[in-house]
């Protein structure tokens, strides 16, 4: 009777090993697919963006991270100054601008729409 227990205990052993390389898929699959959506865009986005702050140049029009408007003045390695009205002008660090502001409608395309009429 020992005999017959012990031999049935070493088959459910076996078939356990198995079943253990099965349970890591959904783990493995779930880290592809967060992958995908979540870390490869975030990093593909942080390129961007740092491409942009190094591209960044005496006349540009940006918006920072606090949400301020204004022309970019100088720039040096770590900083730009930035000017948001007549002879005000602002010191920010680089990496705080958010984003470059695109001119739609500005005053030349206003003028050029009523030469056109």
């Amino acid at each position: 009777m020992l005999n017959t227990a012990y031999a049935m205990g070493q088959g459910g052993a076996a078939s356990g090993q198995g079943g253990g390389l099965g349970a890591f898929v959904p783990l493995i699959l779930m880290f592809v697919i967060f992958y995908f959506l979540l870390i490869r865009p975030q990093q593909k986005k942080a390129k961007e963006h740092q491409e942009m702050i190094n591209n960044l140049k005496k006349g540009d029009r940006v918006i920072t991270g606090g949400g301020i408007h204004g022309q970019i003045v100088s720039t040096d390695a770590a900083t730009v100054v930035v000017e948001i009205a007549d002879k005000v002008r602002i010191k920010v660090n680089r990496p705080s601008i958010a984003g470059l502001v695109q001119s739609s409608g500005g005053k030349e395309n206003k003028e050029e729409s009523a030469k056109a009429k």
